[in-house]
């Protein structure tokens, strides 16, 4: 894209989980501020390629490029320390625990001393202008299981945003949503593309998130197959490319 160094490339990416080859010399470039779908029928290679870039799952053979230099991302702690952060179909968010404490699941803000106590305080502080700018309508002391399905994609964005992310990567965001919620997801995904944080989608309802999203990538088989620019393509073509092409 105008000669700018892809914030992500991934290069002849490979993933083989015993006999079954899941990723076959995997191809791809994320820009910053890009918004990308990754799309693809189930069995494509999808959800493999984003555990390899997450650090949940290791690569069989190739290479991974961030900032121009080449990583080995071995697990979901580098992944994060790199700058990516996942926001998973299941969300990854404990039900019963607050708003704040799932935003800082894993990282919390402790008070200086020897027991390490929680700092609540400054965690609010770090976490509601987050909240407000996202335009969440829920309470850092509510439980995450009375947040509707929208309001809790949002706090894992949320977590996502505290913790500046370069790369967003959303898991089938819209899956399950009332039209309000995936108006709501659109709505995040908008927010982080102004703040120039690339985004890669993955979705199965792909005209949801044609609104918002630059540039499409089509997997099938462990391989990519087609790429689309959002302004030369519909969502019927690619439906048409989907359903012929993985025939």
């Amino acid at each position: 894209m105008n000669g700018q160094t892809p914030l992500l490339r991934t290069e002849n990416l490979h993933k083989w989980y015993g006999k079954i080859h899941a990723l076959r010399g995997v191809n791809i470039d994320v820009y910053p501020g890009e918004v990308l779908g990754l799309i693809g029928d189930n069995g494509a290679g999808k959800s493999t390629f984003v555990k390899i870039i997450s650090g949940v799952e290791r690569k069989s053979s190739g290479k991974v490029f961030w900032k121009g230099k080449e990583v080995d991302i071995i697990s979901i702690k580098q992944a994060r320390s790199l700058g990516i952060e996942t926001v998973y179909q299941e969300q990854a968010l404990a039900p019963q625990l607050t708003v704040l404490q799932n935003i800082f699941l894993g990282r919390p803000i402790t008070k200086r001393g020897p027991l390490g106590i929680l700092d609540n305080k400054a965690m609010a502080k770090a976490a509601a202008p987050i909240i407000n700018e996202l335009g969440l309508n829920v309470r850092l002391d509510q439980e995450v299981r009375f947040c509707s399905g929208g309001e809790q994609q949002g706090v894992a964005v949320a977590r996502a945003l505290l913790f500046k992310a370069n790369l967003v990567i959303l898991d089938e965001p819209t899956r399950a949503l009332s039209a309000t919620g995936v108006e709501r997801v659109l709505e995040f995904i908008r927010g982080l593309k102004q703040q120039g944080i690339a985004v890669i989608v993955i979705s199965h309802v792909f005209p949801q998130i044609f609104p918002v999203t630059d540039r499409f990538i089509v997997l099938s088989r462990g391989t990519v197959i087609a790429e689309k620019r959002a302004d030369e393509t519909s969502p019927e073509d690619l439906t048409r490319i989907v359903v012929e092409k993985t025939r």
